[in-house]
């Protein structure tokens, strides 16, 4: 008792899933019991007086025998075993309608699903104790007033019917045998509507309280909760795909900013990176994308699409890639080579026609800022681009 009062949380979406592979969902057998009532009740207002004609006239001539089974006794039984089956093939559309509006309306309560966990053998369902738990638990009550309810409404409808036709029942025995049968028929079906309706009655209650009662018993403890969320963030595959997941929005985060960007220092294939400088500022230039191989390529593309000016410059390209993340201003040491790189840029987009290009910048690092392909900080002293 305690635990079920504990059992606060709604159940979250994993716990629902684990809950249909062991084939644990929302089922009422009051719903197929009804579809199959209202199922049978369609198909045979549809066929019913074909079915009565056919099986009329095989059962006369169930009757009837030839003289070659009059002398041979012993073929008879072959006689009624086909009249069996042709009148077993004469009920068959009513036996496959109704097992299809029994496995429509079952799935229509919680969806159709396959378990082999829910076909194994549960032997802990021999348990006396669990099983006069079960015996005298709230859901045993529950199935005895549903029970009790559908009784005395079909019981109700039933009694009802008789009484609404009772004058009509006692003229049966004054009339031919056609007309009593016609009239029979029609008293019948009656009683079967009301009788189907009773069932709906029974259905629209039992479905969603079946549902209430499931998602009752997938509750889940806070602890639970926390321990689900533990195991999923442990998960290796989780993991991976949170961090794929966390790569694909940075980078497109990162893509949509080299728009703002003044320039693109290259490798000029295997490193790309993009600095953006306010000149009417006072910090220093921020490095606003970069990537290597791939996504390099990608960066110049993009570059290339906003009319971004692309420098060449390996050792400074490698630097800025090893020494400065996205959304950081790029370090001290590597100021003045950078300043060149965007005072040559601003210089060529503020040239005016006819005037002379000013000479491309040879880019000069200190040593403690040179690396290689692979971030290692080269042995050299100094290096030009």
């Amino acid at each position: 008792m305690s635990d079920d009062m504990d059992r606060t949380e709604q159940p979250t979406a994993r716990r629902l899933s684990k809950a249909r592979e062991e084939g644990q969902l929302p089922r009422s057998s009051e719903l197929p019991a009804a579809a199959v009532v209202i199922g049978s009740l369609m198909i045979l207002s549809m066929l019913g007086s074909w079915m009565v004609h056919s099986l009329s006239a095989l059962f006369a001539h169930g009757f009837v025998f030839d003289r070659k089974t009059l002398d041979r006794p012993q073929l008879l039984p072959t006689v009624f075993g086909s009249q069996l089956g042709e009148g077993l093939l004469l009920i068959v559309p009513v036996l496959v309608f109704t097992v299809i509006a029994a496995i429509l309306a079952t799935g229509l309560t919680g969806g159709f699903n396959f378990s082999l966990k829910a076909a194994a053998p549960n032997f802990g369902k021999l348990n006396p104790a669990s099983g006069l738990k079960r015996i005298l638990g709230t859901q045993a009550l529950v199935e005895l007033g549903k029970a009790l309810l559908k009784f005395t409404l079909v019981a109700t409808a039933l009694w009802l019917s008789v009484m609404h036709n009772m004058d009509a029942l006692m003229q049966l025995g004054r009339m031919n045998l056609e007309p009593a049968l016609h009239a029979a028929g029609r008293m019948i079906a009656e009683s079967a509507l009301w009788v189907a309706a009773s069932l709906v009655a029974i259905a629209m209650i039992d479905v969603p309280y079946q549902k209430y009662a499931f998602m009752k018993r997938m509750r889940m403890t806070k602890q639970e909760i926390k321990d689900e969320f533990k195991e999923m963030e442990g998960s290796p595959e989780v993991k991976a795909q949170i961090r794929r997941r966390q790569r694909e929005m940075a980078n497109a985060r990162m893509m949509q900013r080299i728009k703002d960007a003044d320039v693109i220092i290259t490798n000029p294939e295997h490193f790309a990176v993009a600095l953006e400088y306010d000149p009417t500022g006072d910090g220093a230039p921020v490095l606003v994308a970069k990537g290597t191989d791939h996504m390099a390529a990608r960066i110049r593309e993009e570059a290339n699409t906003h009319g971004i000016h692309i420098f060449q410059a390996p050792p400074l390209a490698r630097a800025l890639y090893f020494t400065t993340e996205v959304e950081q201003q790029v370090p001290e040491d590597l100021y003045h080579a950078v300043a060149q790189v965007i005072a040559y840029v601003f210089s060529l987009e503020a040239r005016m026609p006819g005037q002379p290009v000013h000479q491309k910048p040879k880019v000069q690092l200190p040593a403690s800022m040179l690396f290689d392909a692979n971030g290692k900080r080269a042995d050299t002293a100094r290096a030009t681009a």
